[in-house]
């Protein structure tokens, strides 16, 4: 018995050595490839007075990086923890790694959820196909429909910033916050969809985000994947682990029980939300946008018991419908606000954005003088754009209330049924942006 102690010991300290070996190597990588330029310009400010400068390198950032990266690191912790064996293949390793739909922006999948689906065999079938096309026909309907026709006016406010001051700054900063969900949740259906037509099941990375009550919950409808990731991966090792937790024992005494019960959280929710803003992007404006997440959510933990208080003292009913909409309009709000750090060209021009949104925000003539028309959309384009915001609006509140549209649709007589897809194709052939007079944008996402 002795002797097998030791052998596990001696076991686990090797896997130990692997596991670190391994997440050195891959971080690695990744933060020479994407940071590094990064690390030199801001090093180079505090070198300078020594006469001491990093050079910055061309570099080619390989597409998806980001999102496999993550994959590998998880891959690598969950068989640490034994929650799988490893995959002696390497081939079929190898296509876990770079399944093609979702390597561009995510999904970012685990093993034990994908890596049987790609391996087993899967024979053509046209019910799974159909509801799969569907799925796509969806997603470009919400990406060229919509988020491509957002960008004209968001491109144009946020390019000429210094132009522009008030309310319309602020318009600009919700448009983009509409622009980037029907941009990024198109494009996770439209990999979904093709993962369907193959018979593999990707897994959901938005649940109607903005019909979310708090900034908390929103990152729990948004970018799900990577919500998982930090949780399973940084957020419960950090909170539960040994140095956490005699944290919160000195912090009870110097604070009391509610604020030294949480203050271990909150640094680790805090280390959760940097990583966050600090994975989307190489640059400060990033880091303020998890940051401004994560303070919000913080403060919304703290201030719960206040919020249900003031509600009471108002006399609303907590399951009020009024309630439940000021709280989305609140979340919408403060979601959109944030979207200046992520949207900006650096942290400075956001930080000055915010700053003129304040001037003269009573000024409401941009409405009435024109001045929608000089922002890259007519009337027909605005009104379009409307009309397909009602649409986002009302399929996100069906699916909300668990209402299928496709199985809804496929459960018509063959003549609706295709009618409907067909008019859904053909929206986008006659109403879709794009053409060789417009610079089609890549998603949004592709470039974190």
């Amino acid at each position: 018995s002795e002797e097998k102690k030791k052998f596990k010991e001696k076991t686990k300290k090797k896997a130990r050595w692997m596991l670190t070996l391994g997440v050195i190597l891959d971080l690695s990588i990744l933060l020479f490839l994407k940071y590094f330029n990064f690390f030199a310009y801001n090093s180079n400010k505090l070198l300078a007075y020594f006469g001491i400068k990093i050079p910055t390198l061309h570099l080619l950032l390989p597409i998806g990086i980001s999102y496999y990266t993550l994959q590998a690191l998880a891959y690598l912790i969950d068989i640490y923890r034994n929650k799988m064996e490893p995959d002696k293949n390497l081939l079929k390793f190898m296509l876990f790694m770079s399944f093609f739909p979702q390597i561009v922006q995510g999904p970012i999948p685990r093993y034990n959820q994908l890596a049987a689906q790609l391996y087993e065999g899967h024979r053509y079938d046209s019910d799974r196909a159909v509801r799969g096309a569907m799925l796509m026909i969806w997603g470009f309907m919400k990406k060229m429909l919509i988020a491509d026709r957002l960008a004209m006016p968001v491109n144009m406010i946020f390019g000429n910033s210094s132009n522009y001051s008030g309310t319309i700054l602020f318009i600009a900063a919700a448009g983009y916050s509409l622009q980037i969900y029907t941009d990024f949740s198109g494009g996770m259906d439209i990999a979904r969809g093709i993962a369907q037509i193959l018979g593999i099941e990707l897994e959901i990375n938005f649940r109607q985000p903005y019909f979310s009550t708090s900034i908390e919950e929103f990152w729990r409808r948004w970018h799900i994947t990577l919500g998982g990731w930090m949780r399973d991966y940084i957020f419960y090792p950090l909170s539960l682990s040994k140095a956490f937790g005699s944290m919160s024992k000195k912090a009870r005494k110097i604070f009391g029980d509610f604020m030294g019960k949480r203050l271990p959280a909150f640094i680790a929710m805090f280390i959760v939300y940097f990583l966050v803003g600090f994975w989307h992007g190489a640059n400060w404006k990033y880091i303020a946008y998890g940051l401004w997440n994560g303070i919000f959510i913080m403060a919304g933990i703290l201030l719960t018991e206040k919020y249900d208080k003031l509600r009471e003292l108002c006399r609303i009913p907590a399951n009020s419908f009024s309630w439940k909409v000021f709280q989305m309009v609140r979340t919408f709000l403060i979601c959109s606000f944030g979207r200046f750090f992520s949207r900006a060209d650096n942290l400075s021009t956001a930080l000055k954005m915010m700053k003129s949104m304040f001037v003269r925000w009573y000024d409401l003539s941009w409405i009435t003088d024109g001045s929608l028309l000089e922002l890259g959309l007519d009337n027909a384009n605005w009104f379009f754009l409307i009309f397909s915001l009602m649409m986002l609006f009302g399929v996100d509140y069906l699916h909300e209330k668990e209402i299928s549209i496709r199985d809804s649709v496929l459960r018509q007589n063959i003549i609706f049924r295709w009618a409907i897809i067909y008019a859904a194709i053909f929206l986008i052939l006659v109403f879709g942006i794009y053409g060789p007079t417009y610079d089609v944008s890549g998603f949004i996402y592709e470039q974190f």
